[in-house]
């Protein structure tokens, strides 16, 4: 793997992974029609390396978020709080919780995860699924604005959300645009819905990672090449950072409309070009 290669591959993992165009849509066509390698051509380590960067701008975007969580979190449990402050609400902590329920459902997806796995090759099921995250995003638009957030979202959003972030384990859905819409049909304030899909992706993300990196250990990881893997690392996690602001920014007004127009356009053009080549 050049150096350019990673760069290349890590810029785009950083730029699909949070805005709803689908990383592993994008990643999939450019192994299956351009030869490009991640982890389907021994480059195992490196995909779970990418994955890590897309985690680490999560971290430092919503660094706050986190840090707000893990001491309101030892609060109830009294460790971290004065005991008189107990009374107080706790809604970080309450976002915790709540991002504990929306990650539960994902166990669901375990029995089933090397046929979910397997679709990543089939480039006409991937160009289906982004044209379906295409019609996500643009009914997403036509939603009427709610007014929930982590203090007074239920249980009941939660699971949804959660159930919803499974569909999306399948190649091609975006896990950004699915949780985002599903926040909104749950009724979740559109700001809220971007930043409960992209902490609830935190688990997510960090749970696959464990889980390919056991198998990257067994397939065996090429030392020499860690330099290029640390560039696309990084590359990641800067592209990531800005790709989380720049939703951040059009979900304020409110306009998916240009990422659907985008994947109806990659999904056929997927198709086409899998039934030419």
């Amino acid at each position: 793997m050049s150096f350019w290669n990673a760069i290349l591959l890590g810029f785009i993992q950083g730029i699909t992974e949070f805005l709803p165009i689908s990383s592993s849509g994008h990643l999939s066509i450019l192994n299956n029609l351009f030869g490009l390698t991640t982890a389907e051509n021994g480059h195992m380590f490196f995909d779970v390396m990418l994955h890590l960067g897309t985690l680490v701008s999560i971290g430092v975007v919503y660094w706050r978020d986190i840090v707000e969580m893990f001491y309101e979190v030892l609060g109830l449990v009294g460790l971290g709080r004065r005991a008189g402050e107990r009374k107080r609400r706790y809604p970080a902590a309450r976002l915790f919780l709540m991002i504990v329920l929306a990650t539960l459902p994902l166990v669901l997806v375990l029995p089933i995860k090397d046929e979910l796995e397997s679709l990543y090759y089939n480039s006409i099921f991937i160009g289906v699924a982004l044209i379906l995250t295409g019609c996500m995003l643009y009914v997403s638009d036509k939603m009427i604005q709610g007014k929930k957030t982590e203090t007074n979202m239920t249980v009941f959003d939660a699971l949804i959300i959660g159930l919803c972030q499974c569909a999306a384990t399948i190649p091609g859905l975006s896990r950004s645009g699915t949780t985002i819409t599903a926040g909104l049909a749950t009724g979740l304030r559109r700001d809220f819905a971007v930043k409960f899909a992209f902490l609830m992706s935190i688990p997510a993300v960090l749970g696959a990672n464990l889980l390919g990196l056991v198998d990257a250990m067994q397939d065996g990881v090429d030392w020499s090449l860690m330099p290029a893997y640390l560039v696309g690392m990084a590359v990641a996690a800067v592209t990531g950072i800005a790709s989380i602001r720049l939703l951040r920014s059009i979900a304020s007004r409110g306009r998916f409309g240009g990422f659907a127009y985008y994947c109806w356009v990659l999904g056929v053009l997927a198709i086409i070009l899998t039934m030419i080549f």
